[in-house]
């Protein structure tokens, strides 16, 4: 019986082998690419909307190219496959909508392959021109999976003035996809969309309320999905958990990081490399003072003011995150901003709503208040140490800005900036002493 084995193993090695080879190039060939890059152009002109995209080669799967060789693409008999490859990667993942009602799917006018160094779509003109022309001689030897794909699909509108929306699912084209989209409506400037992944529905030329309703909801989440400004929140309610108190706070948090935010969307802060991380480490301080603070004692007169600085701190945190949605606000960049604060309260309400009774119960039945107190701060203060050793080795990474004549006309409008709000403060002080000695 052991004789017969080793009379078989050369074959069972031979069999291995011939499956290993059959099946690694198969697995190879359905290999989903690490980055892909698709630009387009979007054009309403009268009754029918042209799409023109160009997307690598190598995001079509699943597609049988006509090739010769070690893999040279024959672009004479590759028509079909490309048209095919375009329906199913492109027509099949994106949806366009005129008024709200979806269109029905496309003609493909032309499909084309292109070399990796064209530059004609740099401008729609020339993609267009470059796109109608002659295809690539064959003699060219080229890998299939190192080419483009240049496609111009035609939709019939209703008319090239309505209102439109693009829903591009075309995540699934690679492991990392970014979409670079430029809006030609008809008479108007051209704006410019960057998307990364699925952006869901996205409207090319929002109404106010569609911007607004968009931003309530980013701002919503993006309270609920930050750790590091839930957690300063935590901080600021701890000690105070009766509703006059936390009227003063969380008004004086708004009002801080709704100025910094607006300040920041019109440019009004430095570009520079190094100032976002130079935030993220100064809102991990904020959580660390704070946190210290709760555990050593604090007052209502100090708090509101202590937060009303940090809030102004935490603006320039939500401006980052909102940095790249602006692109979704179309002509309404006030009302943006607005929603997104608005969003932000919502997100905020909805955390007070859970973290009061929570407290209560949690002082009431597992820990005498004041010892609670300096546990929960100790827990954030901790975290928030953390945060703070790990940003501070991020910021260092950057260089330090150059003192020159730019920057000091930069922290000179910053200081003015700074005397301004002080003086509000000394202002507004007075009127919640006030307040605050009405209702004892």
């Amino acid at each position: 019986m052991r004789i017969q084995v080793l009379r078989l193993l050369p074959a069972l090695l031979i069999c291995l082998l011939a499956a290993c080879v059959l099946v690694i190039p198969a697995a190879r060939a359905h290999d989903i690419p690490n980055d892909i890059r698709i630009n387009a152009f979007f054009k309403p002109d009268g009754k029918r909307l042209q799409l023109l995209l160009r997307v690598p080669l190598s995001a079509m799967r699943e597609v049988d190219f006509p090739k010769r060789g070690p893999g040279y693409l024959e672009v004479s008999r590759a028509d079909e496959a490309l048209r095919n490859a375009a329906k199913l990667w492109l027509i099949d993942s994106i949806d366009i909508h005129e008024d709200g009602n979806k269109l029905a799917a496309p003609r493909v006018m032309h499909a084309r392959v292109s070399l990796p160094s064209d530059k004609s779509f740099a401008s729609f003109e020339q993609a267009l021109a470059h796109v109608q022309g002659p295809r690539l001689a064959d003699s060219l030897d080229l890998y299939w999976n190192q080419q483009l794909l240049d496609v111009l699909l035609e939709y019939p509108i209703t008319s090239d003035r309505a209102q439109f929306s693009i829903h591009p699912r075309v995540d699934r084209l690679g492991l990392k996809v970014s979409t670079a989209l430029r809006f030609l409506p008809p008479g108007g400037a051209t704006r410019a969309f960057e998307f990364h992944g699925n952006p869901g529905l996205v409207q090319l030329d929002p109404r106010w309320h569609q911007a607004a309703s968009r931003f309530v909801v980013a701002g919503f989440w993006h309270i609920l999905e930050g750790v590091d400004h839930l957690l300063f929140l935590l901080c600021l309610i701890i000690p105070f958990r009766r509703w006059r108190p936390l009227v003063i706070i969380v008004t004086s948090f708004t009002v801080a990081h709704s100025i910094t935010l607006i300040a920041s969307a019109f440019g009004f802060v430095p570009d520079a490399l190094w100032f976002p991380p130079l935030i993220e480490l100064m809102i991990a301080l904020t959580i660390i003072y704070m946190a210290l603070e709760n555990i050593v004692g604090s007052n209502i007169q100090r708090r509101w003011i202590i937060t009303f600085a940090f809030g102004l701190v935490h603006g320039f945190g939500f401006s980052f995150a909102l940095r790249e949605s602006l692109q979704f606000a179309g002509d309404h960049l006030v009302t943006s901003l607005l929603a997104f604060n608005l969003g932000v309260e919502i997100g905020q309400l909805a955390v007070l709503i859970v973290l009061l009774p929570v407290l209560a119960l949690l002082f009431k039945h597992a820990f005498v208040e004041r010892i609670g107190i300096i546990i929960l701060s100790a827990l954030v203060a901790h975290t928030g140490w953390h945060w703070m050793l790990e940003r501070g080795e991020q910021l260092l990474k950057f260089p330090f800005p150059t003192i020159d004549a730019a920057f000091l006309a930069g922290a000179m409008r910053g200081l003015i900036a700074l005397i301004l709000l002080g003086a509000l403060l000394w202002l507004a002080n007075g009127t919640v002493r006030r307040w605050m000695n009405t209702q004892k």
